[in-house]
């Protein structure tokens, strides 16, 4: 058994529990995901199964990612999420929705971004969520990210609803937090869902609920064609 499958992680998971998961199912040790995912979070998860399909994750955690989130406004967390302890409540300016499409359009392109404290991050060989838990706040260094795309969904006062097409590495934990501020408050995330990851779709993904064995060797797709779609996906941009 080897090549790829797409799974959709339900929330309330880490995403190496999800690898663990399949790791009891197939009986095989080397199996690694293409992205990690929040616990709070849903969605597509690029799983590589075997040695050989292993070698191509980072290939894979390179392309764009787009993500459905839920935005609250009007109170901040610790952790920038619904798993998070308040930390900061501010009035929500009444002309917000007027703002949104000046806010969601400043806040494409390149951008600097600051990772939150509770990331997989390593710093100086340390998770970054290791240290946040025990109080201790760790300077991190901006990193340089791309919003390509964020579309307004919807706006229920306090939840702000969009969509965002994003480069590796970005958080949109971050970039909701970055969002609130223009708009003149402050937010978290109270729930966040993976939809694509390059060309591939959630809607094509496995339920971890229901998989086992047989399941998933019906599901694996030969990590040449997967590959195949990879490079006509990238032609695609280029062009």
């Amino acid at each position: 058994m080897h090549g790829v499958v797409f799974i959709d992680k339900p929330a309330g998971m880490t995403s190496f529990d999800v690898i663990k998961r399949l790791r009891s199912i197939t009986q095989i040790r080397k199996i690694g995901h293409a992205g990690t995912l929040d616990p709070f979070a849903t969605g597509l998860l690029i799983v590589c199964i075997s040695r050989q399909a292993t070698k191509f994750i980072d290939e894979f955690a390179q392309l764009n990612k787009t993500y459905t989130a839920v935005l609250k406004l009007g109170e901040k967390t610790d952790t920038a999420d619904i798993e998070g302890k308040i930390i900061e409540i501010k009035d929500i300016p009444d002309n917000v929705e007027q703002n949104i499409d000046d806010v969601f359009t400043s806040s494409l392109g390149e951008i600097d971004q600051i990772p939150p404290q509770f990331s997989a991050i390593k710093k100086n060989g340390v998770r970054l969520y290791k240290t946040a838990r025990k109080g201790i706040q760790v300077e991190v260094e901006l990193r340089k990210v791309y919003i390509h795309s964020l579309s307004f969904m919807n706006y229920q006062k306090p939840y702000l609803d969009f969509r965002s097409t994003v480069s590796k590495g970005t958080y949109i934990r971050s970039l909701g937090e970055d969002i609130a501020a223009k708009l003149g408050t402050v937010g978290h995330l109270t729930e966040l869902r993976r939809d694509f990851i390059g060309p591939f779709s959630v809607k094509n993904a496995l339920s971890l609920g229901n998989i086992n064995k047989e399941i998933l060797e019906n599901s694996i797709r030969p990590i040449e064609e997967i590959i195949a779609t990879v490079q006509e996906y990238k032609n695609e941009k280029s062009s």
